[in-house]
């Protein structure tokens, strides 16, 4: 048995073929069916058998991916601390959604590289539900995501001991518009507030970025609970970008209430009455407990509840030293 062999096991599992494995690991597929065959053979078991158009683990292949992701992540943790062992500096991968890794990540990694200069970071991006797999893998050291007043979050894996989870600000999901936006079943309530009633939003025009219907995600769950879907939504490739096309009066987003305060302040958004908003709800970093983690997780998990860092996150300047912040890196783990 190979960590080769593994990460091909893990890969199938996760992708739900062997062409998808053999894409995600750029190799051929025989290679990938040369290494699920030679762990056939070691465990006497057929692992996987095909099903519904793709795959379902046997009672042993569902042992095997766990004990594997174990595995290929020490595999991992110890290559990272050996080479990291060697140089003066430190490394740290950072898994968010997409949203966070527009609008939290850079000035909060813009703070912390401030206060240690020999860190280098990585941002890695997925979706809600996965991010709890990246650190018991150890392909991630910190996530970062929101958690809402009404749920666990889907930053933070089952089980109390699995992580330790560091909450750091607290926020407000809000919806907006612009004030003369048309449409889009909204009412006029005195003093000309804008109003959408429940029923309603899934008639309203949306304007989301990446990942606004999560629904792992507070603002997410928020949508999907009361019948938003993909068809009632344009999606951006950046929120940024959506909150853009809700000032020009395209329609309604959501946004972290602090993040658009000065476009309130101006006058180009105004807050949309929706009853069950705002949302509230605390954004926190979550990290494998104690000596599991890595030294430089630990002072990031000790950093996010810095005066300094939380007023990072409600600064609107942003920007990362040059040679410390590598651009995002988007992780597809299965479809």
């Amino acid at each position: 048995m190979t960590l080769t062999q593994l990460r091909a096991f893990l890969a199938v599992a996760r992708l739900g073929s062997v062409k998808a494995a053999a894409i995600s690991l750029r190799v051929s597929e025989p290679a990938v069916s040369g290494a699920i065959a030679a762990l056939r053979r070691e465990f006497g078991d057929r692992l996987f058998v095909r099903a519904g158009g793709g795959i379902a683990l046997t009672p042993g292949g569902r042992r095997l991916a766990a004990g594997a992701a174990e595995i290929v992540g020490l595999a991992e943790e110890t290559r990272r601390q050996v080479r990291a062992a060697g140089t003066e500096g430190g490394y740290l991968r950072l898994a968010t959604t997409e949203q966070l890794a527009e609008q939290i990540a850079p000035p909060l990694l813009e703070a912390f590289v401030r206060r240690h200069p020999d860190v280098e970071t990585t941002t890695l991006t997925v979706p809600s539900s996965a991010l709890a797999e990246l650190l018991l893998d150890r392909r991630a050291d910190v996530v970062v995501g929101l958690a809402g007043a009404d749920q666990s979050g889907s930053a933070g894996p089952p089980g109390p001991d699995t992580f330790e989870h560091i909450p750091f600000l607290r926020f407000q999901l809000v919806v907006v518009a612009a004030r003369n936006c048309a449409g889009s079943g909204l009412d006029r309530l005195a003093g000309g507030r804008l109003h959408l009633p429940v029923g309603r939003l899934p008639k309203a025009h949306w304007l989301l970025g990446p990942g606004g219907l999560d629904p792992g995600t507070p603002g997410g769950a928020f949508l999907t609970r009361h019948g938003v879907g993909e068809a009632d939504a344009s999606v951006f490739p950046s929120t940024s970008a959506a909150l853009g096309a809700a000032v020009a009066g395209g329609g309604l987003s959501v946004a972290l209430l602090h993040l658009v305060r000065d476009e309130l302040r101006h006058g180009s958004l105004t807050v949309v009455a929706v009853p069950g908003t705002p949302i509230n709800g605390v954004l926190r970093a979550s990290a494998l407990p104690g000596e599991r983690r890595s030294p430089t997780a630990s002072a990031l998990c000790r950093f996010v509840t810095t005066p300094i860092a939380v007023q990072s996150l409600l600064a609107r300047d942003t920007g990362v030293p040059v040679g410390h912040y590598r651009p995002t890196v988007r992780v597809s783990l299965w479809s």
